[in-house]
């Protein structure tokens, strides 16, 4: 059995690796969400930035991608993959089954936030706004995370009110 991953925000335009095969794929009951503090790659502890994760929701379903890792890569890229998403335990690592149109359903290893954890979070989209706009941490400014996931989500077909939304209003904010 191979290994595929789940890709929801940033693993969409940056998976770390070169899938041996990418589906689109949805994921119910859970909804991506702009829930997670980031301390570390979009924002700092002084002023966080916010990046999406996958809150578990009854009812929702959130559509990505699901990537195939080659069989000869797996061990590399699940140590690469956990050491850049397990930077502060927010995520957790959890197997969960993927809907496609043309594979069936792909079970598949997504990292989703731990609702118990510190940087968990739930703010409503101007505040999310606010703190997008202007947080920066170890990767870059948080707006390019922003971007770059919105970007993607509309070339991939995929419709999110709420980052159509976030992309508008940072631009906004942003604005010189």
């Amino acid at each position: 059995m191979s290994l595929w991953v789940f890709g929801y925000g940033s693993l969409l335009w940056n998976p770390g690796f070169a899938p041996a095969k990418a589906v689109k794929a949805c994921l119910h009951d859970y909804h991506r969400s702009f829930c997670m503090l980031s301390i570390h790659h979009r924002g700092s502890e002084n002023e966080p930035g916010l990046v999406l994760a996958l809150d578990a929701v009854p009812g929702g379903r959130c559509t990505g991608m699901a990537f195939q890792v080659a069989p000869t890569e797996e061990d590399k890229v699940l140590g690469e993959l956990r050491e850049r998403e397990l930077i502060s335990s927010a995520y957790v690592e959890k197997h969960v089954d993927l809907k496609t149109d043309d594979n069936g359903t792909i079970r598949a290893l997504a990292y989703v936030i731990d609702p118990n954890h510190v940087q968990y979070c739930q703010f409503d989209l101007e505040r999310q706004a606010q703190m997008i706009a202007t947080a920066i941490g170890g990767r870059g400014p948080n707006t390019e995370y922003l971007f770059n996931t919105a970007a993607h989500l509309t070339q991939l077909g995929i419709r999110d009110a709420d980052m159509t939304w976030l992309v508008d209003r940072v631009r906004a904010l942003t604005a010189t």
